[in-house]
């Protein structure tokens, strides 16, 4: 429970631009046992778990990182909305794909959305093209595992093709943090409030859709997470 209830503590009164003395105090505790809750050097009860959750509009789970939803919904794919771009689509009734196609689709709406009220066409060239190498190289992997499909498909060669896509990657990596930088030759860097965001703000603006991304969020992570043990 501490990791998960200390970084979203942390984050929830920072979200809300607070000081820990201010929490500390409206929470009924002094700041330096706010700040051991914050820190994971301490463990608090159920009943300051609930309050917090009070204080802070969220529900226990969300603190305890059970869920990826500010409410502690817990989604099933008949939960997430149909991503706009291919509305309709079904994988003759298989739930996983369903619902990480949901996820992915719906997570990307709101990516693309920020990416247009950026109005900077070096933000949005990047970060497509990352996205596409990404898809591109998921693609070949699946096509090249079935020995009859025609290798002809490809122009870059299989010896060369993965990590010439890894650097291709890495590169628009770069370009994007250049620009967001401001190093960027073509321009200054686009105004970094455009990516203002809270988890609350992103509920509010994204009703149907933030919910995907914090779970793709949450699901990445623990993805993460688990190529470091």
């Amino acid at each position: 429970m501490a990791m998960e209830f200390n970084r979203i503590i942390t984050l929830l009164r920072k979200e809300r631009g607070i000081t820990q003395k201010q929490a500390a105090s409206d929470l009924g505790i002094s700041q330096a046992q706010l700040s051991h809750y914050e820190k994971g050097i301490r463990e608090c009860g159920l009943e300051f778990v609930v309050q917090v959750a009070d204080y802070y509009g969220v529900s226990c789970d969300y603190l305890l990182g059970r869920s990826a939803e500010r409410s502690g919904q817990t989604i099933t794919v008949e939960d997430l909305p149909e991503g706009s771009s291919t509305s309709g689509s079904v994988y003759r009734g298989s739930v996983l794909p369903t619902m990480y196609k949901k996820l992915i689709e719906n997570s990307l709406d709101i990516l693309f959305d920020k990416l247009d009220q950026c109005h900077d066409k070096r933000v949005v060239t990047a970060v497509s093209n990352y996205l596409m190498l990404a898809v591109y190289g998921m693609f070949r992997q699946l096509y090249q595992a079935a020995p009859k499909n025609v290798a002809s498909l490809f122009r870059v060669s299989p010896a060369r093709w993965q990590h010439a896509a890894d650097a291709a990657m890495a590169c628009q990596q770069g370009e994007l943090a250049a620009v967001l930088a401001g190093e960027d030759e073509g321009g200054p860097a686009p105004d970094p409030a455009v990516f203002n965001m809270t988890t609350e703000s992103l509920a509010r603006e994204y009703p149907r859709h933030a919910t995907s991304l914090m779970n793709l969020v949450k699901n990445s992570e623990e993805t993460v997470r688990g190529t470091q043990h």
